[in-house]
């Protein structure tokens, strides 16, 4: 049975649809968010996972969404933390030997609202043009949805990071992997990049208001800095925390863990207009003159202008060719660095995977394997 419904932006673009995922009984149902696009081709199941989401409505520029599936291999979470999903066409049938659903069986199981037969282009163009901005789709009238997506905050000035990390720590181990301790800030940290630092030790997994003081106390041989959504600057215990820790261990920092790690060491952090969501980015290596395609996700960044008033010294190590975005910091002799993009990437480019071997390097180099609290 279709269910038609609309989405409206809060500038007042309209656009009509058909409604997917779950049904649920009752009154008219709206759905709200801020409105980002990614321009991924493949990866939805991995995208629709990824806690960096919560809080905003996913759309995506490419137009066939569904075709290979899903499977249980490839979520990146506990659960599903976006607002909506939008596509232009969702897949009738899947097709693949590794699925084992469909991703409207995905949307219905996470609670996640969806709307298909949209416009995406349209849409693409107006958030491009304009910015990120709120919006509300549902079976809901249009002056309902317009004051409903009127009404919606945003991502601005709201920690998200509460609303996503583990309220207790776990250790994933794998056999092999060497001996050490590697402490995972969880901001919203994906499986993917667990199970590439799960290669590197034992990694104990923390909630994002852990103190540096219980961080330590793990006696780890390096801290991982996580992905997860918002506005840094309202998550300052966990750069607080950050602060402490900078020159007592190897640190190795990724999307929002960039950005946390950036003011922790006094830098600004600025939110772009549209922000980076896709597989395709081009990013340059500073050192080597290197250009990778990267997977990105982050609708802020690191402001690389306020780096000469730091009273540490700290270099860009990465920029992005597209906008001249700060990709990637160094603080110079404190065995610390991080990346805006993601380079485990999955599914995506592995051009930037070489990070975590980095990463490796910096923690085989401690002192007697482990490092003093």
């Amino acid at each position: 049975m279709i269910r038609e419904g609309a989405l409206v932006l809060a500038d007042g673009s309209v656009f009509e649809g058909e409604l997917i995922g779950p049904d649920p009984a009752g009154t008219a149902r709206i759905a709200t968010g801020e409105v980002v696009f990614n321009t991924a081709l493949s990866g939805y199941q991995e995208i629709i996972t990824d806690p960096s989401y919560a809080g905003q409505m996913i759309t995506f520029t490419y137009p066939h969404i569904g075709n290979y599936g899903v499977n249980a291999h490839d979520v990146e979470s506990r659960g599903a933390f976006a607002r909506g999903v939008i596509v232009r066409d969702l897949a009738r049938r899947a097709s693949n030997h590794r699925s084992e659903g469909h991703l409207a069986d995905l949307l219905e199981q996470h609670g996640i609202p969806g709307i298909a037969g949209i416009d995406t282009r349209r849409l693409t163009r107006i958030i491009r043009d304009s910015g990120s901005m709120p919006g509300a789709f549902g079976d809901a009238s249009e002056s309902d949805l317009r004051a409903a997506a009127e009404a919606e905050p945003g991502t601005d000035g709201i920690d998200l990071v509460a609303t996503v990390t583990t309220a207790e720590p776990y250790t994933v181990e794998l056999d092999g992997a060497p001996d050490r301790t590697i402490v995972a800030y969880d901001f919203g940290i994906k499986t993917t990049i667990v199970r590439q630092l799960a290669q590197l030790g034992r990694v104990e997994v923390v909630p994002a208001d852990t103190s540096a003081d219980d961080v330590m106390a793990r006696n780890p041989d390096g801290v991982f800095l996580s992905n997860g959504p918002g506005d840094p600057a309202e998550v300052g215990y966990a750069a607080e925390a950050i602060a402490q820790l900078i020159g007592k261990v190897p640190i190795f920092g990724i999307c929002l863990g960039h950005q946390l790690l950036g003011l922790a060491l006094g830098a600004g952090t600025v939110k772009l207009p549209f922000g980076h969501h896709g597989g395709n980015h081009p990013v340059q290596n500073v050192d080597t003159g290197r250009v990778e395609i990267t997977s990105q996700n982050h609708n802020f960044a690191v402001d690389p202008d306020s780096f000469a008033s730091l009273d540490r010294t700290v270099r860009m190590t990465h920029v992005n060719l597209n906008d001249g975005v700060c990709q990637g910091l160094e603080v110079v002799g404190e065995r610390c660095f991080s990346v805006q993009h993601h380079p485990e990437a999955g599914p995506g480019p592995h051009d930037a995977r070489y990070l975590f071997t980095q990463f490796d390097e910096l923690m085989a180099g401690n002192t007697n394997g482990k490092v003093s609290v």
